[in-house]
């Protein structure tokens, strides 16, 4: 017997393709004729008697079954294949299956007769064996190659007369978010018509699922390009059904199914895409015996402007379709770019061109047009000087930086592509990466995309990751301007600059990289680590970042289950023979796998590549992974073994969304942060807060005064009223419920928003709930109340207690604090409500008005006589008192008021205040009458008492 196993780069050749008599005759023997289809067969034999005669000499593939489950972006796939040979001697069959370029093979099996052999991966030794040389001795596809292609593994064996093999594939990847979406692809390439075909995929994501789809297959000139053209509909037979949190795909076509899609077996890949659900806080992390991983993919950001440079190959090898297409591509890209954005372009080939001389321009419909002029100009001639374009493209951009009072959170970017290797000036490679490198000097970014066969793609994967950047590689006849654009489209809108993820450093160890120069809407950041102190309920996570103008820091502490509540190796379907199924200590190896291969790739030391070779050999060897450093080995389990059973891990519906429900641990348990973050504020008397209830804190009297102001649901309350001084303006809008059985009143009111607006030193707003925070100072951000938060701007700063309250601080000399009330089970005339407290009104001028803020700066007396008789101010030591006194009167510019005494309880009923209590809806107390305070909408201004302006 003969065995050979290899796993190249690349697509292998097709073998003899199965005749429309073969299947013709598969149709009979299951009872699925079609007699349309049966009479096109008959007509075709008498001229393919001698390709049948070849044909009959392959091995027929009964059965090809394909079972993923995914758990929280983590992908575990199962191949089964069933090779008869039905002949009267042996023949031999190969089992070939394309699998993404990022996964890593985990186990393979396979019998053939009645003995069963089994992959064990080992370490390879330094010199490349003779299997080695044959893995590498073809070049790669520049289109299939490296993270963004595929792979194809090949096994190949003799299978005895009138017997079977069976081969199992088991590989693992953890899947990357790009354009807002996930992709999970499955290789279907039999090469002939199947008679038992299946693919099962199985999704469990806790934060919910959602824009779940199955696009139709891709073959592989369309692989890469995200966007379907024409008919969008799932393949034939495929059947979808999820919930919240679990989906499960199948695609089940039956012979006759699949001679409608092709009709000699189908050739494309089956695509799955979906999202989860996701907001803009820490992230979603979670905790698994020991183990942690952390996605952060925040929305609702406004994009960051960008300065970015064009280096477009135009050398001679770019003639024809491959610059047609790049010159479609960029009038696109160029149409995408926004008003914010400053750009520029270099052309080169063994000559430099550069559009705009030592500057970049603003993005401008003249300038655009220009551009496209300046492109469209563009013609193939000389060679390629690689290290010139981008030494040109690097000094543009750092004396941009440099010259021009640019944001500082703004993204600075190269786009770099070519279509070939260095032939002009500098030609060695190492020499052209130190060059960029030096160049660059982690000021920005570089990504660099490869064009056809030629393209040198190490280079310009290493020039990317030396450089922050990505790489992505094309196939010369693939749809090279789609391709452009979707790449562009990925690294287009950058929302977050400098984002670091940090955990306590005695809690966590071999985290994996938590520094990341610039996140791009559509994409996530995903770390993961090992925890070390297995005592502790919670782990603290801080994520700090730049979005333009604003600095963010997002801070939670992620509750730490038991181990029993977390662990799945229990629930059935969850299993895969090997008695561990850590789905998130093997991505944390996945992950640390990769980040070591990236190191040692950008690494020029020798040392230092043995070393991280070792350590990755190392942990591929612990967590059975096939990579550059190991090999599979196949050993003989033995003549009378078992024949292989195809596992695989596919989640039970029953039960398993409550079972991992705890693995998403968002949030610490209720009260470990709350009562802590309250105690830490420093906050007044001076409220509304209730139904509503209003004090007003008079320190240098010693005493406070309260009222009530029965509103109606819908009204705006002006609360602070100070535009024309300070700028800042306060509204609150009343939400209704009904009254307590028994109670005075028709209805109670509550604050169900907050707005706050800032027309100094620039123009801001924020509108508060008890859900969410929008910020806007000409971007928009939204924020969750659920998630603690700080935000800086240059006179704004927002700090979000989880669940608790929000801190608003205007020029550090005006405060507010907004007490969040959640009800979990509410009765009837409760309402999740919104308390407001002024904490510092340093920065309010004496003119400031509302019901809250015309005390602010005006003095009130508490008079000793009753209204009928001269009054007598009464002193600080004479309050007490009063007390007694069922009722006094209050002096408030001239005004005399009869107030009593009572009790308040404000922030949460956590404090209590003694106050003087203003009846009648606080007549006389405050200016005017209630309605002179009622605000158009919440964004009204009011500049003075009793008008209405909009900001």
């Amino acid at each position: 017997m003969i065995l050979w196993l290899c796993l190249c780069w690349g697509f292998s050749p097709s073998a003899a393709q199965p005749d429309s008599e073969l299947m013709a005759r598969y149709l009979e023997e299951q009872l699925l004729a079609d007699y349309s289809v049966l009479e096109q067969v008959a007509r075709r034999v008498p001229r393919q008697a001698k390709f049948l005669q070849r044909l009959e000499t392959r091995p027929r593939m009964s059965e090809f079954h394909v079972r993923s489950t995914i758990i929280s972006r983590y992908a575990f796939t199962t191949v089964s294949c069933t090779m008869v040979n039905s002949g009267s001697e042996a023949r031999e069959a190969v089992f070939e299956m394309q699998i993404p370029a990022a996964a890593f093979i985990s186990n393979f099996t396979m019998s053939i007769g009645n003995k069963t052999y089994y992959g064990e991966v080992t370490g390879k030794e330094k010199k490349n064996s003779t299997d080695d040389k044959e893995r590498h001795k073809k070049p790669s596809s520049p289109s299939e190659g490296r993270e963004n292609g595929s792979e194809t593994f090949k096994a190949s064996v003799f299978i005895p007369r009138k017997m079977q093999a069976r081969f199992i594939l088991h590989y693992e990847e953890l899947l990357q978010r790009r354009l807002g979406k996930y992709e999970y692809t499955v290789s279907i390439r039999p090469q002939q018509l199947v008679g038992r075909l299946r693919v099962e995929v199985n999704i469990l994501e806790n934060s919910g699922i959602v824009n779940l789809e199955v696009p139709p297959l891709r073959n592989s000139k369309q692989k890469g390009n995200g966007k379907a053209e024409g008919d969008v509909s799932p393949p034939p037979s495929t059947v979808i059904g999820h919930t919240k949190t679990l989906a499960k795909v199948t695609f089940n076509p039956s012979v006759v199914e699949q001679t409608r899609i092709a009709r000699n077996g189908i050739l494309g890949d089956f695509i799955i895409r979906y999202d989860v659900n996701r907001e803009l806080s820490v992230g979603d992390v979670q905790i698994l015996n020991g183990y942690f991983v952390h996605y952060f993919a925040p929305t609702d950001l406004p994009p960051l402007p960008k300065n970015v440079v064009f280096v477009l190959d135009s050398s001679a090898s770019m003639v024809g379709t491959k610059l047609k297409q790049t010159k479609e591509a960029l009038f696109t890209i160029l149409q995408d770019l926004r008003p914010e954005d400053h750009f520029n372009i270099i052309g080169f080939s063994n000559r430099i061109k550069v559009w705009q001389q030592d500057r970049l321009v603003p993005v401008t419909p003249n300038n655009i047009r220009d551009a496209k002029k300046y492109i469209h100009n563009m013609s193939p001639t000389g060679g390629t000087n690689i290290n010139e374009a981008l030494q040109t493209g690097a000094k543009l951009l750092n004396d941009y930086i440099a010259q021009n009072d640019i944001d500082a959170r703004s993204v600075s970017l190269i786009i770099f592509l070519t279509d070939g290797r260095p032939t002009v000036g500098e030609t060695q490679s190492s020499k052209i990466l130190s060059n960029t490198k030096d160049a660059i000097r982690d000021k920005f970014c570089l990504f660099t995309i490869g064009i056809g066969n030629d393209v040198d793609h190490k280079l310009l994967e290493r020039m990317a990751l030396e450089n922050c950047g990505m790489t992505r590689l094309f196939q010369e006849d693939e749809d090279a301007a789609s391709h452009l654009k979707g790449f562009y489209d990925e690294i287009g809108t950058p929302l977050l600059s400098d984002i670091r993820v940090d955990y306590p450093e005695d809690d966590v160890e071999q985290v994996t990289q938590n520094f990341f120069p610039n996140y791009f809407n559509g994409s996530e950041i995903i770390i993961a680590g090992k925890l070390i102190n297995r005592t502790s309920d919670k782990l603290h996570v801080e994520v700090t970042a730049s979005n333009s103008k604003k600095y963010i820091l997002l801070k939670t502490d992620v509750a730490i289950d038991l181990p029993s509540r977390n662990d799945i190796r229990g629930v059935p379907g969850l299993e895969d023979g090997k008695g561990d199924n850590n789905y998130i200590e093997r991505a944390w190896s996945y992950l640390t796998i990769k980040e070591l291969l990236n190191s040692r790739l950008k690494s020029d030391d020798s040392q230092e590549k043995d070393n991280l070779m070792e350590k990755a050999k190392s942990m591929a060897l612990a967590y059975n992974f096939v990579t550059p450093f190991t090999v599979l080995k196949m050993k003989e389990a033995g003549f009378h073994s078992e024949p292989p059973q195809e596992e695989f891990i596919s989640p039970s519906t029953d039960g398993i969304g409550e079972k991992v429900q705890s693995l998403q641990g968002h949030k610490a348990p209720s009260g470990i942060r709350r009562g802590q973050d309250k105690q830490r504020i420093k906050i007044s008397k001076t409220s509304a807060d209730g139904d509503p209830h209003f004090v007003i804190d008079f320190p240098s009297r010693k005493f406070s005064v309260c009222f009530n102001i029965d509103g109606e649901p819908g009204d705006i309350l002006r609360l602070v009223s100070d535009h024309r001084e300070s700028g800042v303006t306060v509204n609150g809008q009343l939400i209704g419920a009904p009254a307590p059985p028994n109670g005075r009143k028709k209805h109670r009111t509550y604050f169900s928003t907050i707005t706050i607006l800032s027309n100094k030193p620039e123009r801001s707003y924020l509108e508060i709930t008890p859900k969410r925070v929008i910020l806007d100072d000409g971007e928009r951000l939204v924020l969750s109340c659920g998630r603690s938060a700080v935000v800086r701007s240059r006179s704004l700063e927002v700090s979000i207690s989880a669940y608790s309250n929000i801190t608003v601080t205007i020029r550090d000399s005006i405060s507010f604090v907004i007490l969040i009330h959640h009800y979990k089970k509410p009765a009837p005339y409760q309402r999740n409500h919104l308390g407001f407290y002024i904490s510092n009104s340093k920065g309010l001028s004496s003119d400031s008005h509302g019901l809250l803020g015309q005390f602010l700066s005006h003095e009130v007396k508490l008079l000793q006589e009753s209204l009928n008789t001269s009054g007598q101010e009464v002193g600080q030591n004479q309050t007490e008192a009063l007390k007694a006194n069922p009722t006094n009167t209050l002096q408030v510019k001239g005004r005399l008021i009869p107030v009593v005494w009572k009790q308040r309880r404000i922030f949460n009923g956590q404090q209590e205040v003694d106050c003087w209590f203003a009846k009648n809806n606080a007549d006389k107390l405050i200016d005017g009458s209630y309605r002179d305070y009622l605000a158009s909408h919440p964004f009204d201004t009011g500049s003075t008492f009793g008008t209405i302006n909009s900001l």
